[in-house]
């Protein structure tokens, strides 16, 4: 019986691949994992090294275009000094989302169907082995950043590669955020206390009517009770919290939700963030999004220029969830991200000054420091 890919990976309708990356581990990968599906015929195109960007455009059907990049692998999160930033590191592994969430940043900065991954993985190992060679130096990295972790893994395989790779690096905890369930990477862990898989949570009206192509929540928090049995320690992340009719009932129901799947020991840290944009993104939304309605909400320039709720009306929904977490049982694993010395002060009682730092702080977490 011919299989069929997840839904998320439905809508890719042709295969793009660098000439020099045709007989990488990831294109050999893609082709055996194509194989026996509905989609084993697909069309592949070489892409020449005198190219310098792929043509693809076939209305809401999406091109996987395996890549020999030629930027840097390892970076620091372009944050703001307006607002606290968490100090996260990313690994660049690829580029763009299949799914389709209406608050996405990444639809600002890629408005075509293309996914890129980048096949040169030996390059990003080569890069990786030298930034973290110093072991008494710990770093907090993730790969969710432009691109979901783990959306294109059923095809690809390349979070189980970078978590084989890892073992190597007790100086280095990886975070794997996503939207979908894909736990194929948790064989090659050879240590649970170093790897972070993560979900973004949100309330259900915002998961069935601005999240599209995803996990529902309760199938996100059964995967994240299957990590939790195993030893590993989850994130999750309420980012964006949205403002909409009924919000305090849509996300009492979820954090309510999360302790019926795990308990708070077993949470690294959570993340709180209210919706922000740049100013290009808003019409991008409308245009993609007609039904969407809380972009024209109350909002104001932030001192980093994006789009932000009224702090009232921030800080009364902060409180709300906060207040709600903190019932549960959360305390020091809570943080706001992109948020004011203001802000953090009026809902918790305190700044990530008083604490060492934020980025102090959520490295403790992720390598369960009790100390803290």
């Amino acid at each position: 019986m011919t299989k069929q890919l997840p839904n998320h990976l439905r809508r890719i309708s042709h295969i793009f691949v660098d000439e020099s990356m045709q007989d990488s581990l990831i294109a050999r990968r893609v082709q055996r994992r194509l194989a026996g599906t509905d989609k084993a015929n697909l069309p592949w195109t070489v892409v020449s090294p005198d190219m310098d960007r792929i043509e693809f455009s076939k209305g809401s059907e999406q091109a996987l275009y395996l890549k020999e990049y030629k930027g840097k692998f390892l970076r620091f999160c372009p944050g703001t000094k307006a607002y606290h930033c968490c100090g996260y590191r990313i690994i660049h592994i690829g580029e763009n989302c299949p799914m389709a969430c209406s608050y996405c940043i990444l639809q600002a900065y890629f408005q075509d169907q293309v996914l890129k991954i980048w096949a040169n993985q030996g390059d990003l190992f080569s890069e990786l082995a030298e930034g973290f060679a110093n072991q008494a130096q710990r770093f907090r990295v993730g790969t969710g950043e432009f691109t979901d972790s783990l959306a294109l893994e059923h095809l690809t395989g390349y979070s189980h590669d970078l978590v084989e790779f890892l073992n190597n690096y007790s100086n280095v905890a990886l975070e794997l955020k996503s939207k979908v369930v894909d736990l194929s990477w948790m064989d090659a862990a050879k240590r649970t206390d170093r790897i972070l898989p993560a979900w973004s949570m949100n309330a259900p009206f915002i998961n069935e009517h601005e999240e599209f192509d995803v996990s529902t929540l309760r199938e996100r928090l059964s995967a994240a009770r299957t990590c939790a049995e195993a030893g590993f320690r989850v994130c999750l992340h309420f980012d964006p919290v949205i403002h909409y009719p009924g919000w305090e009932e849509g996300y009492a129901e979820t954090i309510d939700l999360i302790f019926d799947y795990v308990k708070p020991h077993q949470i690294a840290y959570m993340s709180i963030g209210s919706f922000r944009c740049m100013p290009q993104l808003t019409p991008i939304i409308a245009d993609n999004f007609p039904k969407t309605t809380y972009i024209y909400d109350e909002f104001i320039p932030g001192l980093d220029g994006k789009a932000r709720l009224l702090r009232p009306l921030r800080v009364k929904q902060f409180s709300f969830i906060v207040n709600r977490l903190r019932a549960h049982g959360m305390d020091k694993q809570l943080y706001f991200c992109m948020e004011s010395t203001d802000v953090w002060n009026e809902v918790f009682g305190y700044a990530p000054k008083d604490f060492g730092g934020l980025a102090k702080r959520l490295m403790g977490q992720s390598f369960d420091d009790q100390s803290q």
